[in-house]
C-alpha cells in the first residue's frame, strides 16, 4: 500500500473525513483532517476538530506507517482551519450554501478570482457574487477550479458575522445574470 492509501485508509477508518494530505522533499508528512458530516452538536452548533482528534490520528498513523514502511521524518496532522479547502465534489456538496474564494485555472471575462454564495447546479457548481453593482452567477465545473476555500466566519464572543445570504443555499432576491463558463473556451 501507498503512503497514501495508508493515510487516508487510516484516517477514514477513524471516522474522520481526509482534507488534504501532502508530503515535502524535507520529509514532513501534513494531513488534514475534518469531521464527518453532519458535524453538528446536540445543541445544533458546529462542531470542530479538537487537539484530541489531531492526536489520536497521529497516534495511529504512526503505527500504520511503520507497518506499511512508509518513511517520513516529521508528522503533522490538523484541522484544515476556518478557510477550509474544497477538493473535491463532496466537499463542495457539504458546503453548498456557504461563501466560499473561488480560484479559476484559466481567467474568464478578464478574472480568476470570485467570492459568493456556492450551490449546487445540475451536473456543476454556482457561484452567487455581486460584481458591485448587481449580482451574477458563474456555472463551473472542478475541473476549472484551481483552488476554492471556505470565507471564515468567526464567531467573538457570541458576535457572529451576518452570512451574505438568507438560510443555507439561498441567494438574494436580486436579479442574477447568469455567465456560464465553458471548460472548452480558449481564455
Amino acid at each position: 500500500m501507498n503512503w497514501q492509501a495508508a493515510v487516508e485508509t487510516t484516517v477514514t477508518g477513524l471516522g474522520y473525513d481526509m482534507v488534504d494530505c501532502e508530503r515535502t522533499p524535507g520529509g514532513l508528512l501534513r494531513v488534514y483532517i475534518d469531521l464527518m458530516p453532519p458535524a453538528l452538536g446536540a445543541d445544533g452548533e458546529a462542531l470542530y476538530i479538537t487537539v484530541e482528534d489531531c492526536e489520536r490520528v497521529t497516534r495511529q498513523l504512526q503505527y500504520v506507517l511503520e507497518v506499511e514502511g512508509c518513511a517520513y521524518e516529521r508528522l503533522e496532522v490538523s484541522s484544515p482551519g476556518l478557510d477550509r479547502p474544497l477538493k473535491k465534489a463532496a466537499d463542495y456538496l457539504r458546503f453548498a450554501g456557504s461563501e466560499i474564494e473561488l480560484t479559476l485555472k484559466l481567467a474568464f471575462q478578464g478574472k480568476k478570482k470570485y467570492r459568493g454564495l456556492l450551490s449546487a447546479e445540475g451536473e456543476g457548481w454556482r457561484l452567487v457574487f455581486n460584481d458591485g453593482k448587481v449580482d451574477q452567477a458563474l456555472d463551473f465545473s472542478l475541473d476549472e477550479v484551481r483552488d476554492a476555500r471556505l470565507v471564515p466566519v468567526i464567531d467573538f464572543k457570541g458576535r457572529r458575522a451576518k452570512p451574505a445570504a438568507g438560510p443555507k443555499g439561498a441567494a438574494n432576491n436580486a436579479e442574477v445574470a447568469d455567465n456560464k463558463v465553458d471548460g472548452g473556451l480558449d481564455q
